[in-house]
């Protein structure tokens, strides 16, 4: 049930978004056990010449970069599991942009269960009603 937004330096294609978000999916579910059929991605491009770290555009550096964030509801997930996470992802990343600038960003939200979900509903909501269900 995440929802990821990854930004990524380049211009937009669809089979490379295909391929980002299959793989940022795939790996959602291997490293942090997030079922893939409720995981949300979407991706946003930025021009090389107007993406800049470390003071010069990655365009100048011949590198690439990205950005991604990813809402988690909170102590569903190791600090193992998320650092796993963080390294698959960035190793990802590298395949599938080319050679990264070292500012290339992940970060895990994790958020209350109460104030998180989809479908109109929290995910507090679901556990409650999971454990109502299974009560009866």
């Amino acid at each position: 049930m995440p929802i990821i937004t990854l930004t990524v330096s380049g211009t937009p294609d669809s089979d490379r978004s295909k391929a980002l978000a299959e793989t940022v999916t795939t790996l959602t579910a291997e490293r942090l056990r997030k079922d893939p059929a409720v995981t949300a991605v979407a991706i946003h491009h930025v021009a090389p010449e107007h993406w800049f770290a470390g003071g010069r555009s990655l365009a100048d550096q011949g590198v690439a970069s990205f950005w991604l964030d990813i809402k988690v509801v909170d102590g569903t997930n190791t600090k193992t599991e998320l650092a796993d996470y963080l390294a698959a992802v960035f190793e990802a990343m590298g395949r599938l942009l080319g050679p990264l600038h070292p500012e290339s960003y992940i970060l895990v939200h994790e958020v209350p269960a109460a104030a998180y979900g989809f479908g109109g509903k929290t995910q507090e909501h679901r556990f409650i009603a999971g454990r109502l269900d299974r009560a009866a």
